[in-house]
């Protein structure tokens, strides 16, 4: 079980493309960390990137997020730390948020 909580200013998560069409609704997906807002617009590599293989859900509370249609992947800006715990087929995403207005 994987479970850790760092700091960062924002995240990309999203999934991966299936590779064994075989599988019912289990997915492969990513967690990215940045130093900066809005990465998706940069060009600029994650700080750390996170793969978790054959998830059904991911699950986040407590945060405002924006999710791209572009490439179907979620952003989370204004970070002071996320937590990501992983608890069978299912990811947990909670984190500090600053305020923004």
């Amino acid at each position: 079980m994987f479970h850790k909580k760092l700091k960062t200013k924002s995240v990309i998560i999203g999934k991966r493309k299936r590779v064994n069409k075989t599988e019912d609704d289990l997915r492969d997906c990513f967690v990215d960390l940045f130093d900066i807002n809005n990465p998706h617009t940069s060009g600029k590599a994650p700080n750390k990137i996170f793969e978790f293989d054959k998830k059904h859900k991911i699950i986040i509370t407590g945060l405002n997020i924006n999710y791209l249609l572009l490439g179907h992947d979620v952003v989370i800006n204004d970070l002071e730390e996320i937590d990501i715990r992983e608890d069978g087929p299912h990811l947990f995403i909670k984190g500090k948020q600053k305020q923004t207005i």
